[in-house]
């Protein structure tokens, strides 16, 4: 991509934005950023200091005299600032498009609801592990929180790019092309964004392979009905189609090579071929269990053999990994009580798959900005593994009228109070699980402030 000379406008100072923008200048791009907000502290002096023009509060006559533009994932697909783009015949791309079109590594993509940043953090690990041994790195990039424009400059070829994608990143791509492509499951989020309708949502994941070819791989999971329906029969072409399941379900799906169960072995079959990879108690540590798990691993390990890496690596990095901060993350002990952070699980299904998944009776933290999902969905599961819920944010109304019938809840004014109130309910050998199943934008940044503020507050429960 040839950038020098041309005018390009950013919207969105926050970190993709201002990644985004600092690629382009160094590329020969004369870049002017606008933010509608407020341009961080911390942000204006890098703008400064490499030349990059700005803007805040406004999108003003400036921002409308480029030859293209190149937009942050939080701003709304139906911003007026993009209809406005629209008019005036000027393209509009993703971050995540920017840096593909420079980016001279391999790509792993992925992408889904749930799952995906422990996925791609497997990934990497694995991607790691194997790069020691055959001389090429590995970056994590993406939503998994380094925007892949930060990166891409340090990237060779014999390197490989480890990309997290929300549907927001994908939704501005036109050219994104990764040689793997593993989509983790499609479940309710986001809604709000898409109009209510599900296929917009999916659509939405779908870009992800929208331009592979027949020599790129499509990692898909073959036990979500979604997927299963759109990818389960083998097409004459596209990419390869690599599916993944805990049940049995990927070698019903026709394809030549998949990831599986069997027994308590994790597999990968290439042509009729089986390899064992790791077993389950070797695989699961405290803070990395349940059949979601599971399937996270065996997306692993699908889209490390579609890269080109053996077995034994594989299972070497699966073996020690611990699971991911933020993710039903182990924290302490208090007087017999595990406590656990899953403050990334910010939809109803991950707050689903962390009750099912966390051994015992629990008392549950839940709340925060709803997504406008139905909290009544979550009755079964509650009524078979909640003792007690305390709810907290601005859903915690609507949670509480969802479930008073199905459980004790008890409300909290803030996370300190849900904390001091869930320390209070549970019983020694029970587990209070911190899973929101909401956004965290109510009272904090993001959810991993969140989980950090959880954290440094469960030390403060008395022994």
């Amino acid at each position: 991509m040839n950038v020098e000379g041309k005018r390009i406008s950013v919207i969105g100072a926050a970190r993709s934005g201002l990644a985004a923008a600092l690629l382009l200048q160094e590329k020969g791009a004369s870049v002017f950023v606008t933010e509608n907000g407020r341009v961080g502290e911390s942000v204006r002096p890098l703008l400064e200091e490499r030349g990059v023009a700005w803007e805040e509060g406004a999108h003003g006559a400036r921002a409308f005299d480029a030859d293209l533009c190149v937009v942050s994932p939080g701003v709304p697909a139906d911003a007026p600032v993009l209809g406005k783009m629209k008019e005036a015949g000027i393209a509009v791309v993703s971050e995540i498009e920017i840096a593909f079109r420079f980016c001279p590594a391999r790509i792993i993509g992925i992408t889904g609801t749930d799952g995906k940043t422990t996925t791609a953090s497997l990934v990497a690990a694995i991607c790691a592990e194997d790069g020691r041994q055959r001389g090429y790195r590995a970056f994590s990039a993406g939503n998994i929180g380094v925007p892949f424009s930060s990166l891409v400059t340090q990237m060779r070829e014999e390197d490989v790019a480890v990309v997290e994608l929300s549907s927001y990143q994908l939704e501005r791509c036109d050219r994104f092309r990764p040689e793997v492509a593993v989509i983790t499951n499609i479940a309710p989020d986001h809604l709000d964004r898409y109009g209510g309708s599900m296929e917009r949502y999916a659509e939405a994941k779908y870009r992800i392979s929208a331009r592979q070819r027949g020599s790129d791989t499509l990692v898909y999971n073959a036990g979500d009905p979604m997927l299963r329906k759109r990818f389960g029969k083998k097409r004459h072409n596209g990419p390869r189609l690599l599916p993944f399941g805990v049940n049995g379900e990927a070698a019903s799906c026709g394809a030549g090579s998949f990831a599986a169960m069997n027994g308590d072995w994790l597999t990968l079959v290439s042509e009729g071929r089986e390899e064992r990879v790791i077993d389950t108690d070797s695989l699961f540590k405290r803070s990395f269990r349940g059949r979601h798990n599971l399937e996270n691993a065996l997306a692993a390990v699908a889209a490390a053999g579609a890269a080109g890496i053996s077995p034994a690596p594989i299972g070497r990095a699966l073996r020690v990994f611990g699971g991911v901060e933020h993710r039903q993350e182990y924290v302490r002990t208090v007087r017999g009580v595990d406590w656990i952070n899953d403050s990334k699980a910010t939809n109803l299904n991950a707050l689903r798959r962390a009750l099912e998944s966390t051994p015992g009776k629990l008392v549950l933290i839940a709340g925060g900005r709803s997504k406008g999902a139905d909290f009544r969905e979550l009755a079964p599961s509650v009524e078979r593994k909640v003792s007690a819920l305390v709810v907290f944010g601005e859903s915690a109304g609507t949670l509480a009228d969802a479930l008073a019938g199905v459980v004790e809840v008890r409300r909290a004014d803030s996370l300190s109070g849900a904390v001091s109130e869930a320390g209070s309910l549970a019983s020694p050998g029970e587990t209070v699980l911190f899973s929101p199943g909401c956004a965290s934008f109510d009272m904090f940044r993001d959810f991993e402030e969140r989980g950090r503020e959880f954290k440094k507050l469960v030390p403060e429960v008395r022994e």
